[in-house]
């Protein structure tokens, strides 16, 4: 359970997100450490980050549910940075999707730029499913990238949908078999590296900076509202279920 690292060529960094017998979601400390190699690459020389899950199966399915479900300021602070969500980062990502890419796992990729898919590979937002509020920007990003109504229908009905879908509403750019998915992706950061860094990531940053600063301006709500979510006897029946393998019930 980690997040790896590995150079491609001088400019580019695979960031690769390990934890294969979980689908590769992300446990508190996973959140936290990739919170802080984000700081670490912003003062980089890296032009470019490819961003991947472990293995076949999938590219991240959020947050370990397993593990301690309570609220702090610094996991708000983690998940602000490690997703992404509320601050800025200047460097352009490609995210190679190379498998199931659920919950926090498409809130963090709604934070790439370029996307390449694996035929494969799902996508689905199903929070509400199992009454957890998706504090990891969605309900902010996932409107302005695809609309209103592409966008509803997957944070409401929690359903999942399969690549071909994923690419018809805009949520990723190209879907490959999944062999192929990776080198497409390199093939994309050596493009973008291989331009001017100071034009890239001024273009990177001014789009970055708007995306943040309405994600912030909803911030205060966000945790609002997560709160209340939390603290409702739903909340710990929907976790229940969830590690129980059962449908919930939410009478």
């Amino acid at each position: 359970m980690e997040i790896r690292t590995e150079d491609h060529g001088r400019h580019v960094i695979v960031v690769t997100i390990h934890n294969p017998d979980r689908l590769n979601a992300m446990t508190r400390a996973m959140i936290g450490d990739l919170a802080r190699l984000w700081d670490e690459l912003e003062r980089s020389d890296y032009r470019c980050v490819v961003l991947t899950g472990s293995g076949t199966r999938a590219f991240c399915v959020g947050a370990d549910l397993g593990g301690d479900l309570s609220a702090t300021e610094d996991l708000a602070r983690d998940i602000n940075r490690g997703l992404l969500k509320t601050t800025p980062f200047p460097k352009p990502i490609v995210a190679a999707v190379n498998g199931d890419c659920v919950a926090g796992g498409v809130e963090l990729m709604l934070s790439t730029d370029i996307r390449i898919a694996a035929e494969t590979a799902r996508f689905g937002l199903p929070e509400v499913k199992w009454s957890i509020y998706p504090f990891g920007g969605a309900t902010v990003k996932l409107i302005q990238q695809i609309g209103y109504v592409h966008a509803m229908d997957l944070l409401l009905t929690a359903r999942l949908i399969d690549a071909a879908t994923a690419a018809r509403i805009n949520l990723v750019n190209e879907v490959l078999p999944g062999e192929r998915v990776m080198a497409q992706a390199l093939e994309r950061a050596d493009r973008i590296a291989a331009n001017s860094p100071v034009a890239v990531q001024a273009v990177r940053r001014q789009i970055s900076e708007t995306i943040a600063d309405q994600a912030m301006s909803r911030e205060a709500l966000d945790q609002r509202l997560g709160d209340e979510v939390r603290a409702s006897p739903a909340f710990q029946e929907g976790v229940a279920a969830f590690l129980e393998k059962r449908q919930p019930s939410y009478e």
